[in-house]
């Protein structure tokens, strides 16, 4: 028998971790995005995103209760749909999606770093790379301390440039702001949809917390909570500091917020995006191998995964190839396709899981957990239609 998983996370910690993926390095450049599109209403479209996230996080939190195994959305297809093939194609889906994520992350975080240093970015990707993965092989609860501290860092340069947004003197736009354009305002939820995606890392780790059927579904719902906050509050700042016109056409919109209000240079914020990029890169690691290990349970052409190093309580095989995938995705793999591809499957996945968690609730109604029927019915609907949405972006 394989040797499980240590339990050392706790509800902090997970929280933690949940909150860090989220708040990734695409809040630096997406709040000027939502701006182009939604104009001074962004705040209401990351809102509306928000709200559109929350019945899958839902369904989520619920499932996580039901089945606290590392490969979580496998798990819940596999159960719910009655197919261990379609939970191991959903699970080496997801393990895809992370890895070619984590790839194209930690290029875009040497990428800051070549700006402002005079490195060979192919060395500094292998190095942050094995790092990372060390990391990541040393323990959970050792990954997780990093992303945590990773995570305040990245939340000081987000409040930062709060601070000097709502410090700074308002925009025309935003004294007297036009009616919204609604179509425009949905346009900018869907671009922010993918700011909050996540929340569903969370449950890869359940077999390395205490106590998940309450930690899991609290850790879900803080960490979705607090990000639309965080978010929400951004935007505000950005767009009642900046005009849209100037921030939407910007590769550093909140650069221009902090120059706004504090004035100065601003670069400390793209020294804030490395430790963003690098905490992303991490996350995806940890992710990306848990279900690695779960899938080993379910086929035994991956059993050699189902296997935690008796002294780290990690899955080291499984950590370690996870952790060589990104550094050669991130060396030498073109990302533009992937990285568009990589939405469209885990839109995919939400969809299964809300469809799974539907049949699931007609079998087995009880649950530690448990939400109405409406809301994966709802998450369901609202998958489909972003998932549609984001394959006519991509055509």
């Amino acid at each position: 028998m394989a040797a499980p998983l240590k339990r050392r996370i706790g509800p902090g910690l997970l929280t933690a971790y949940g909150i860090g993926v989220m708040v990734g390095a695409g809040i630096y450049v997406l709040v000027g995005a939502v701006a182009g599109a939604a104009g001074v209403w962004a705040p209401v479209a990351f809102l509306l995103a928000g709200l559109v996230a929350a019945p899958t996080a839902l369904s989520y939190a619920e499932f996580s209760t039901r089945i606290p195994e590392a490969a979580g959305e496998a798990a819940y297809v596999g159960v719910g749909l009655n197919s261990q093939a379609l939970a191991v194609i959903v699970g080496l889906a997801v393990v895809a999606a992370g890895t070619v994520s984590a790839g194209a992350v930690l290029r875009g975080g040497v990428g800051y770093l070549s700006a402002s240093w005079d490195i060979d970015a192919v060395w500094a990707v292998i190095a942050l790379g094995i790092v990372l993965t060390t990391v990541a092989v040393l323990g959970a609860l050792e990954s997780l301390a990093l992303v945590a501290l990773f995570t305040l860092i990245e939340l000081g340069g987000l409040a930062l440039v709060i601070w000097a947004g709502f410090s700074a003197p308002v925009v025309a736009e935003w004294s007297a702001p036009a009616l919204p354009v609604w179509s425009g305002v949905g346009l900018g939820a869907g671009l922010a949809f993918f700011a909050f995606i996540g929340f569903e890392d969370i449950v890869n780790m359940a077999e390395e917390v205490d106590r998940p059927n309450t930690t899991l579904p609290r850790a879900i719902l803080v960490a979705l909570g607090v990000t639309t906050l965080i978010y929400a509050l951004v935007a505000i700042a950005a767009v009642r500091s900046v005009d849209t016109a100037t921030i939407s056409a910007s590769s550093n919109p909140l650069v221009l917020v902090w120059q706004a209000g504090r004035g100065g240079s601003g670069d400390f914020l793209s020294g804030i995006a490395v430790f963003a990029a690098l905490n992303g890169v991490l996350a995806q690691i940890v992710m990306a191998s848990r279900v690695l290990f779960g899938l080993g349970r379910r086929s035994p052409t991956l059993a050699i995964f189902h296997t935690a190093h008796p002294r780290f309580g990690t899955p080291v095989l499984a950590t370690c190839l996870i952790g060589a995938a990104v550094i050669v995705i991130a060396v030498g793999v073109q990302l533009v396709t992937l990285a568009g591809l990589t939405s469209a499957i885990l839109l995919s996945v939400f969809m299964l899981v809300n469809l799974a968690l539907i049949f699931q609730k007609r079998r087995a109604p009880q649950a530690p957990f448990t939400v109405p029927m409406a809301v994966p019915v709802l998450g369901f609907i609202l998958s489909i239609v972003a998932l549609a949405a984001a394959v006519m972006g991509a055509l």
